[in-house]
């Protein structure tokens, strides 16, 4: 027999023992099309949430599941798609990749790079909605999320396995705490994720760019759904950004979510629902809307050892209209968070930054989230600046004061100025600590106002120099001893005392 006789044969018995195996695909048509929602017919096996595939290649999610039809949002361009045209069922419910291999990596909703690096090498995924961890699997919050934002670690701490809402009007330095945060995790133990829901694609890449200037990006993953993308990318942004950080938390790792910000994305939610002829309630928002935050944030958990011993801390940001934490939106997430950070206008524009309200600011976590270093200099702190703000606000009216009185608005502007801190420069625990005990126990009392920001950094520098065991042992043992409490009352002494040419100087023996 011939080689082509013999190849003959084989393919002959190839194509008599082949079977094509039966298989039954869920498969619809579209009956209308438009602004990124497509009606269907058919699809009588769909599931809530699953991933469906229309003729062109883009993908689309089940959300409405009605009687006759089906309403699904599509993921990515609808130019293509027409009446008409087949839909397939996946039978997958939409989900994105997870694991180590998006550390360092932007990508968008559905978990596609776009930075121009090449694919993701990890063959892992999650769906990106799941019910919360249960009670039973929790436990409660103990240890810090430092920011190295001074005025946030001494009064209003996060924890890991937190929910801190960010709250304030545009431009008031949300992002900026969110930014400095993640810069501050550098060289630590804590993996960020950052979700960009609905913000130019310029604000998104100044953000990287400042994340990889300060080597933030190596425990960085950036999520982005940009203003030019449809509705339904940012509706989906904020589950899969935390679908991410679940992986982390089960393998018991920590990890940070900043949802940045909800608001756009409650309008994106709204704008999909009445587009999906769901009933409008209040401000036109569906009935559902509280519902659509409060099973993302409850996601954010600290797991107890059993079930991983990871946390996943989320800072959901919200911007409010005209100093209005009474909107729907806001009062919403502020009734699902563990706290918020009121940033007030007035404050950022009178130059202090970040424009912490301390009044209605509030950790409910509190000081079960503090190092009992922070603990020990910081415990009266936020009712000595509430009682501030509170006098400083009657001393308008021009009234006389008492020597008591005096001496507390004179201290509570030094400490102003110390909480004072320039963008993208985090300090350390050890510094917070040195600088609070500084300015809380008298020693800042006789610099005037305008050089406490130079007296800080002199003395942070001066103290590195000569007596770096006392940032060691803060550092390590994340505690304030007496005897490291003495080593820093006669540091600062010799530091008032040594250049007669500084407004501070005191001679130690007055000292």
């Amino acid at each position: 027999m011939s080689i082509l006789d013999n190849i003959t044969q084989q393919l002959q018995d190839s194509i008599s023992q082949f079977e094509a195996p039966a298989r039954t695909v869920n498969i619809g048509h579209i009956i209308s099309v438009g602004d990124g929602i497509a009606k269907i017919s058919g699809l009588s096996q769909v599931m809530y949430n699953e991933l469906l595939e229309f003729a062109n290649g883009s993908m689309g999610m089940a959300l409405n599941l009605e009687e006759e039809t089906i309403g699904a949002i599509i993921l990515g361009d609808y130019v293509d798609i027409e009446e008409g045209d087949l839909v397939k069922g996946t039978g997958r419910i939409v989900e994105v990749p997870v694991g180590d291999a998006l550390i360092g990596r932007v990508v968008n909703a559905l978990g596609q790079p776009i930075d121009g690096q090449g694919p993701l090498r990890t063959t892992k995924s999650r769906p990106i909605e799941r019910i919360a961890p249960g009670v039973i699997t929790r436990e409660p919050v103990s240890e810090p999320v430092q920011t190295g934002i001074v005025a946030i670690d001494s009064m209003i701490p996060i924890g890991r396995g937190q929910r801190e809402l960010i709250i304030g009007d545009r431009q008031t330095g949300k992002t900026a705490i969110a930014v400095d945060t993640i810069i501050h995790q550098k060289g630590q133990d804590l993996i960020c994720i950052y979700v960009a829901i609905g913000q130019k694609r310029t604000q998104v890449a100044q953000v990287v760019a400042t994340l990889e200037e300060h080597g933030a990006m190596e425990h960085t993953i950036i999520v982005v759904a940009s203003a030019s993308e449809s509705a339904a990318m940012l509706y989906i942004a904020p589950y899969a950004g935390c679908a991410m950080g679940e992986e982390f938390m089960e393998k018991g790792q920590d990890a940070l979510i900043i949802y940045d910000d909800l608001s756009k994305h409650s309008w994106a939610y709204r704008q999909v629902s009445l587009l999906l002829r769901r009933p409008p309630g209040r401000e036109a928002f569906p009935g559902d809307i509280f519902y659509l935050h409060s099973r993302l944030l409850e996601r954010a958990a600290n797991l107890n050892p059993e079930h991983g011993g990871g946390s996943l801390t989320a800072l959901p940001i919200v911007e409010t209209q005209a100093n209005d934490v009474t909107a729907y939106i806001p009062t919403n997430v502020i009734s699902i968070t563990d706290g918020q950070i009121y940033l007030e206008p007035d404050l950022f524009y009178a130059g202090i930054r970040p424009a912490l309200n301390v009044g209605i600011s509030v950790s409910r976590v509190g000081g079960a989230a503090q190092s009992k270093a922070m603990k020990k200099v910081a415990g009266k702190l936020k009712l000595d600046m509430a009682q501030f703000r509170e006098l400083q606000a009657f001393v308008q009216f021009g009234t006389d004061l008492d020597e008591a009185t005096r001496a507390q608005i004179d201290r509570g502007l030094r400490i102003t100025e110390v909480l004072k801190q320039p963008q993208y420069d985090p300090i350390p625990l050890a510094d917070q600590v040195m600088i609070l005990y500084a300015v809380t126990s008298g020693y800042m009392d006789e610099v005037p106002v305008k050089e406490v920001s130079a007296f800080q950094n002199d003395f942070l520098r001066w103290v590195q120099q000569r007596y770096p065991q006392i940032g060691r042992s803060i550092d390590k043992s994340k505690d304030f001893d007496d005897e490291t409490e003495q080593a820093l009352r006669k540091a600062l002494e010799q530091f008032r005392a040594s250049d007669p040419t500084k407004s501070w100087y005191m001679p130690a023996a007055v000292a």
